[in-house]
């Protein structure tokens, strides 16, 4: 039945029905009926420029372009005919003569590579292959669909000035410029802000900003959606000239593309920016249990990727995520469903971000999960291995109460030794998820004498309460996010005088650099190229043998291998020596799992499944010290697999909120946009905070975390742009030597 709203006509013979409003191209579509076009986008308002998608239409006069052209009732379109085609070639090649074309129709362009020897003689500014868009261009698409075997009019560089060293991010080279207007259109009429407009009249037109001055000069938000519509090559991401092969949203999109657990950071830090807290947070929450952890703790591979720190500073991701999560009002709750009991039963070993993760979305999806943790507190690594100035426990209790209410219940100081045992108490899937919690000793002389730690035991009992005396003296050996912790809680439990020595420059510290900061600040001292010996005891004293470094060639990690200074040692007396080089997993014989290097689990990469039926493993156990969002990535995956095993879909993702998109207009940019610089985390004062373990980072204001998302280039507009039309692929074939054209109809 036809409803009110709808129209009937007629395309190439088939019937079609589209609603009222849509033009004769949109028809087409909707029925799969590709007709070529050039200028046309789906986000655009369409004016034929193009003039590629003219049709024929009975009682109608002339060859009207269908994009611009709304649909009728009982209307009779043909879109393929000789005299239709043989115009579009001639329009095509008219457009040809505003873009280097030689290789579009050379029969040897397969085999060609951006530097190989043209045997043809082309110059460079006339060939494709050299272009970072060739083989994705719309124009070789319309030639092959089209049929052009050799263009016929003449093709003139147009010799514009072309610097890529003047602006970041975007690649501006006009030469190849079609003049289809897409990207001006998207900028002005869809953004609102209209950076790039068309310039001078006639056979001169060319597209640019005003006065010809740098984007970043011109109010330019780097969003990057006139790349996105851009046909050719004449607009394209500088990191997409450089990694032709990467993925599009690591270039477009890259911070999104960073999460390990997929978040839509660009969404949540959007709305951030318009005051919409509870939205964001619930875009937060639809990925990870844990926002206030990650707000705190995050080693944020989405900051190091942003856009924005080509220009200054980038966003401050990991400090909006915590920002809202400290005002979760439970918006988020009212779309949080969890499934009916499906009568399956989950075991999960360990407690830590993994391991809670997984029990999490497989409660959500209807099992009985029971997680088992050997300590006395829930929480795995963020519990023991994270001190409380940086991530306080009522953080932690908080988002672990969520989990417990989601149906998951948690079996305190209870040791799993055996997998065979889970599976007599009638559980179906085990996960492995119990951290890296043994810490590796330094390996000389002398570490197992008396005040000697390696750094995870000693952050375990200082989380945990147990009465550790440091002395007045400590050092710490090593350079990480460990050796950070491990100075920074000695000196809050009373040390005088604590020093971190490593091996190698204060540049190739794994440590968070905000961290290594902090630990400064609060007046710890770093001794780098210096490395350790043997440990002995005088006088009641530890005495630690060190000697100086200088750096070599670079090892299998890519940093300068240290090489140790002759007749540079020197000796130093501490009262504690904390070792914090490196962690393992401690992993069971009982688990009857194959292990590898550095006692991790072997698992599948894609599903997490261990080397026995019904176990999956992840977090440490696998990777070795990681982080807490990556081991939250890992708890989503075995959720997600071991759901797929119990006779579930495997879907854990859910929809908390219906605020989806990034708005269109981003307005007329603030005239300081590109020197926005990143708004400061407040903390306490180092006199307020040394004697005692109370949170140093205070959090953003309310304005700061506004200004922040205000900041941010939206980069994620361009997951929201919708692809061009292209030739189905099978309209096209390809014959050694020359290439022959089907109709697509």
């Amino acid at each position: 039945m036809l409803m009110a709203d709808n129209i009937k006509l007629t395309i190439d013979g088939d019937a079609v029905e589209v609603e009222r409003g849509a033009t004769v191209l949109q028809a087409a579509q909707t029925a799969g009926i590709y007709i070529p076009t050039l200028c046309y986008h789906p986000n655009l308002q369409p004016y034929g420029g193009c003039r590629l998608c003219i049709v024929e239409i009975e009682n109608m006069r002339g060859l009207p372009t269908s994009c611009t052209t709304p649909v009728t009732d009982g209307m009779k379109v043909t879109t393929s005919t000789p005299q239709l085609q043989e115009l579009r070639r001639s329009f095509l090649q008219l457009i040809l003569t505003e873009h280097p074309n030689a290789c579009l129709t050379c029969h040897r362009r397969e085999r060609c590579g951006p530097y190989d020897v043209c045997l043809r003689h082309v110059s460079v500014t006339e060939r494709c292959v050299s272009c970072p868009n060739n083989k994705q261009c719309e124009l070789q698409y319309l030639v092959d669909y089209i049929g052009i075997e050799e263009v016929t009019l003449p093709y003139k560089y147009k010799e514009l000035p072309v610097d890529f060293t003047r602006e970041p991010l975007i690649r501006r080279d006009y030469n190849l410029c079609v003049l289809c207007g897409r990207c001006v259109q998207m900028c002005a009429d869809v953004r609102g802000i209209g950076t790039i407009s068309f310039a001078k009249r006639g056979y001169e037109t060319v597209v640019g900003t005003a006065f010809d001055r740098p984007l970043q000069d011109s109010g330019c938000r780097f969003c990057g959606a006139c790349v996105e519509v851009c046909p050719t090559g004449a607009l394209m991401d500088t990191e997409a000239a450089f990694k032709p092969d990467c993925e599009w949203e690591e270039v477009a999109v890259p911070c999104k593309h960073a999460c390990p657990a997929g978040i839509n950071v660009p969404l949540y830090v959007y709305l951030a920016g318009e005051g919409k807290f509870q939205e964001s947070l619930a875009i937060v929450r639809e990925k990870v249990p844990f926002p206030g952890v990650l707000g705190r703790v995050c080693i944020h591979p989405c900051e190091e990727a942003c856009r924005r720190s080509a220009l200054n500073d980038p966003i401050s991701i990991k400090f909006l995520k915590r920002f809202v999560a400290d005002r979760d009002y439970g918006f988020w709750k009212h779309r949080s469903r969890k499934l009916p009991p499906t009568g399956k039963k989950v075991a999960i070993v360990g407690s830590g971000p993994a391991g809670l993760t997984a029990g999490y979305y497989l409660a959500k999806a209807g099992h009985t999960v029971i997680v088992f943790e050997q300590f006395s507190k829930a929480g795995g690594m963020m519990r023991v291995g994270i001190p409380d100035y940086r991530l306080p426990p009522a953080v932690l209790d908080s988002e672990i109460d969520v989990i417990k209410e989601a149906g998951v219940d948690i079996k305190l100081n209870t040791k799993i030794e055996s997998v065979d045992g889970l599976f007599d108490q009638s559980y179906q899937a085990v996960f492995l998820a119990v951290g890296a919690h043994r810490g590796q000793s330094l390996g000389v002389e002398g570490d197992n004498l008396p005040g000697v730690f390696d750094g995870a035991s000693f952050l375990r009992d200082a989380n945990l309460g147990v009465k550790v005396n440091v002395g007045n003296k400590v050092a710490v050996i090593g350079g990480g996010n460990v050796a950070i912790d491990g100075a920074r809680v000695a000196l809050r439990l009373g040390a005088k005088d604590v020093r971190i020595l490593y091996r190698r420059t204060r540049a190739e510290m794994p440590a968070s650099p905000e961290e290594v900061e902090a630990a400064l600040e609060e007046g710890i001292k770093i001794d780098f190229l210096t490395g350790h010996i043997r440990v002995s005891q005088k006088n009641g004293h530890l005495v630690l043998t060190c000697n100086r470094m200088e750096l070599g060639e670079p090892d299998a990690s890519g940093r300068r291998r240290p090489v140790p200074v002759k007749g540079s040692e020197f000796d130093v007396d501490y009262d504690v020596i904390i070792g914090a080089i490196g962690q393992a997993p401690d992993i069971p014989s009982g688990f009857k799992v194959k292990t590898g290097r550095g006692n991790t689990i072997q698992t599948d990469s894609r599903t997490l499944a261990a080397s026995r039926k019904g176990v999956w493993a992840g977090g440490d156990a696998v990777t070795g010290p990681d982080s807490v969002i990556r081991a939250i990535a890992a708890g989503r995956t075995a959720a997600s697999s071991i759901d797929k095993f119990l006779g579930g879909s495997g879907i854990i993702d859910e929809e908390l909120t219906s605020e989806r998109r990034i708005g269109l207009c981003a307005g007329i940019t603030a005239e300081d946009f590109h020197g926005m610089r990143r708004v400061k985390m407040p903390c306490l004062p180092p006199e307020q905070v040394i004697g005692n373990f109370t949170e140093v980072e205070t959090g953003l204001l309310n304005d700061g975390a506004v200004a922040e998302g205000k900041r941010c280039f939206q980069c994620g507009f361009r997951l929201q742009i919708s692809p061009p039309p292209r030739p189905p692929a099978s309209a096209v074939k390809k014959a050694a030597g020359s290439e022959k054209i089907e109709s697509a109809v």
